[in-house]
């Protein structure tokens, strides 16, 4: 009889993994799961205790119901170092619980990540009496929905607590953890907002998007989106629909109703910083260069330039916990894909209707709008029917002779009518310098540049090497609002390079946007685009929107 399966925090199934199945402290059966992962035993119906045991994981003992009709999904976690804090974003002075995985002692370190990568303090050295006692279980079945839910099992000393409090400068935060026996390593990002507005710029963190990228646990945004396979993977190749179905876009081919949750608790191994990676270093990796450790390279160039921030991440915005009343200017870096409708509300009314000053210095932002179903957990509504033209956007289901730029277009409004830009396919997995459109503009400003001339030809991007314009690019739509001015476009391939713009509002409001995922990692190699951003920020601090 088929118990179940057996599978690894990738969802990816075990083989010979040993289980011991016992009902009133009487060994009834013990078997090994086959190459798929499954798990047959000849059992009657009820409950057993069962331990798990394979080599390089970590072992456990669970109670199970069988049920035929309903495979058991058993999960087991491999030996490394992982860990994330929880919550993930404070404000200074209050307190994060670390939750470390590993199968040895490990030290554990707080970093700030600004210009300087400067080393807060030792947290301290963590072990336990008893063997492997500071490794982590996880739940079984589908625990990308409710988290990891770690330091659950076995922390109930009250001598034995795992806090840390946020430093008073707001700012990126990374603990590092390393084994004291293999040297294994893992870092993990903390936001910690100030805890009152002190500087005349905030920064947001894009956190949705590095949750949509999270994949630990067997889901994420973009591989088994709406949930979790009967049957765990054996080869991603022929098993998961992101390779085995046509289309750009099938993960998103389901309604909105039909994805199921994904949980902040989880550890986040596209967020690791190397453990001596400086600023200025090329950014490596495929997730790296989309979120945490590539938003690192504006937060060290605003250092390096003079310019104060505090940062925040997007549930504090969501919340209504940035006050964005009392900032001058609102940046956006690299990857903001991912929304909720009261966050766009929130900026668009302080920059439509009380003159806020926002800069968006990234490529495919506020393109799919996101429900919080409390600070744990978010429902991506990501649902894209097949796109026309060659553009990310799609035909209006109640009408078909109607375009929408995005997913957000689609559940409320076009990103366009605040960002001036929205995604397009074109240029997309491309990168290239922009060229310069209007260079009397006030932005190109002792930069020497003149039209037809390039900048942004620098970059730390290494996904996607080539320029500031690139991996995903937005240009300009009907929704775009009226007055907007092109000032520079990419030279990416089929006419896909990002559209730098810029507007101004009726109420001294302004919005300035890149366009583009590569543009923060050249900020700290290009020279040129340096100049132009920092001639941006400095005319929105001084309170002038620039009048065109």
């Amino acid at each position: 009889m088929l118990i179940g399966y057996v599978s690894d925090e990738r969802y990816v199934a075990l083989a010979d993994v040993l289980l011991e199945f016992q009902r009133e402290g009487r060994t009834e059966a013990v078997v090994r799961s086959t190459p798929r992962g499954a798990v047959h035993a000849d059992l009657a119906p009820g409950s057993y205790q069962v331990t798990l045991v394979k080599e390089g994981f970590g072992s456990k003992s669970v109670l199970v119901a069988i049920n035929p009709r309903a495979p058991y999904q058993f999960r087991l976690l491999s030996d490394r170092i992982l860990g994330y804090v929880w919550p993930r974003a404070v404000r200074a002075g209050e307190k994060s619980e670390f939750r470390v995985h590993a199968t040895e002692p490990y030290r554990l370190t707080l970093w700030r990540y600004g210009w300087l990568r400067e080393l807060v303090k030792l947290i301290g050295w963590f072990d336990e009496h008893g063997p492997r006692a500071v490794m982590q279980i996880t739940p079984d079945g589908d625990y990308t929905q409710n988290g990891v839910q770690w330091n659950k099992v076995g922390y109930g000393s009250p001598h034995h607590t795992q806090f840390v409090e946020g430093p008073r400068q707001s700012g990126l935060y990374y603990l590092h953890a390393k084994g004291e026996t293999t040297g294994q390593f893992f870092s993990f990002p903390w936001v910690v907002a100030p805890e009152r507005p002190t500087e005349p710029v905030a920064v947001l963190a894009s956190t949705n998007t590095w949750l949509a990228y999270n994949n630990f646990g067997g889901r994420s945004n973009y591989i088994n989106a709406d949930h979790l396979p009967d049957r765990p993977v054996v080869n991603a190749r022929q098993d998961m629909i992101r390779y085995t179905q046509p289309g750009s876009f099938n993960e998103w081919e389901f309604q909105d109703s039909e994805y199921l949750p994904l949980s902040f608790e989880r550890p986040e191994p596209g967020n690791v910083v190397r453990e001596h990676e400086e600023v200025t270093d090329a950014i490596e990796g495929r997730l790296p260069c989309v979120m945490a450790p590539a938003e690192w390279r504006l937060l060290g160039w605003l250092e390096r330039e003079g310019f104060g921030y505090d940062y925040y991440s997007e549930w504090q915005l969501h919340q209504g916990e940035l006050d964005l009343d009392a900032y001058r200017v609102l940046v956006l870096s690299v990857h903001p894909e991912y929304w909720s409708r009261q966050m766009y509300q929130r900026v668009s009314a302080w920059v439509h209707d009380r003159g806020g000053k926002l800069m968006y210095l990234g490529g495919n932002g506020l393109n799919c709008e996101v429900e919080f179903l409390g600070e744990d957990r978010l429902r991506f509504k990501t649902h894209l029917a097949p796109s026309i033209g060659g553009a990310m956007g799609m035909p209006d289901p109640d009408n078909p002779d109607v375009y929408l730029d995005s997913r957000m277009h689609r559940t409320f409004q076009s990103e366009a009518e605040l960002l001036g830009v929205a995604c397009t396919e074109t240029g997309i997995m491309t990168a290239a310098p922009y060229r310069v459109v209007q260079a009397d503009h006030w932005i190109f400003a002792g930069t020497g540049l003149s039209a037809g001339d390039l900048l942004g030809s620098e970059s730390l991007h290494e996904r996607i090497p080539g320029g500031a314009s690139g991996h995903e690019t937005d240009k300009m739509s009907p929704h775009s609002p009226a007055g907007t001015v092109l000032l520079g476009k990419g030279t990416n391939p089929d006419d896909g390079g990002a559209e730098m713009v810029y507007y101004d509002t009726s109420t001294d409001g302004a919005v300035f946007s890149a366009g583009s995922i590569t543009y923060v990692s050249s900020l700290l190699v290009d020279e040129a685009i340096s100049r132009v951003t920092s001639n941006v920020l400095r005319r929105f601090l001084i309170g002038d929107g620039g009048g065109g």
